[in-house]
């Protein structure tokens, strides 16, 4: 299974489990995490959800050849999966925990901006490269990272595209704290078992209460991002940008103004 689901001790743990395509995400994979979000809702046992990848890799972000072959019209549609999973994270109402661990690329350090506890080892890199493939910010990642980080930060952050350290991850307040690779997730599974045992009712109300200004915002920057990233996708430098990547060379935007 490319996403492996476990639930145990009131934890629900969805680990990514594709390390020979350094666990990109295929829409499968998004359906089947926003599956077990959105059972996890309604399920009294699971009192705490932890994100994970592997010790070497977290995400490379969207597997580029699946993503491709299902934008159609470029389109990014509510129902595509990987909506239904980033609705179903955005909403979920119990405590959500990542542990991340190497390469987290594009969604895998978007999707952490929506997450509760983020931890993240010493070999862990993040980037958002959406300027580098011709496109734009997705899911708030626009306005949650410069909220975290302030604007010059993460307008280097957004607008380079470049890979960042788990120690500036910290500093940008992205992670909550940076443990090495060994202790990351026991660490990560320990603090998800304190919110098991702490009231239900007091974490998911603390947890609204904290993102209740910010909702709405979020909201509309979501839908704002998905109109630009929409028309993005089928424009000449988004086509530039993937053509080189499965070219395997250097993109050139000098022809574009």
């Amino acid at each position: 299974m490319d996403i492996l689901t476990t639930t145990a001790n009131g934890i629900l743990t969805l680990e990514f489990n594709r390390p020979e395509r350094k666990n990109a995400i295929t829409g499968a994979m998004y359906t089947t995490m926003a599956n077990a979000l959105r059972a996890a809702e309604s399920d009294n046992t699971v009192r705490a959800i932890l994100i994970a990848g592997k010790p070497e890799i977290f995400t490379a972000g969207n597997d580029l050849d699946d993503f491709l072959n299902n934008v159609g019209e470029g389109a990014m549609t509510e129902d595509r999966p990987v909506f239904q999973f980033m609705r179903a994270l955005e909403g979920s109402t119990k405590p959500v925990v990542a542990a991340v661990a190497g390469l987290a690329v594009g969604i895998g350090t978007t999707l952490l901006m929506h997450c509760d506890l983020v931890y993240a080892a010493d070999n862990a890199k993040f980037s958002m490269p959406f300027t580098q493939l011709g496109l734009c910010p997705e899911f708030a990642s626009s306005l949650l990272v410069t909220q975290a980080a302030g604007y010059t930060r993460a307008a280097e952050k957004l607008m380079l595209g470049e890979a960042f350290s788990a120690q500036e991850a910290f500093e940008m307040g992205i992670v909550a704290n940076v443990l090495p690779a060994a202790d990351l997730l026991p660490f990560a599974q320990g603090q998800a078992a304190k919110l098991v045992k702490l009231p239900a009712a007091s974490i998911r109300t603390t947890k609204m209460l904290m993102k209740r200004s910010r909702a709405a915002l979020v909201a509309d920057t979501i839908k704002a991002e998905n109109e630009r990233f929409s028309a993005m996708l089928t424009g000449a430098e988004a086509k530039e940008a993937f053509t080189a990547f499965f070219e395997k060379r250097k993109p050139d935007f000098s022809k574009f103004d």
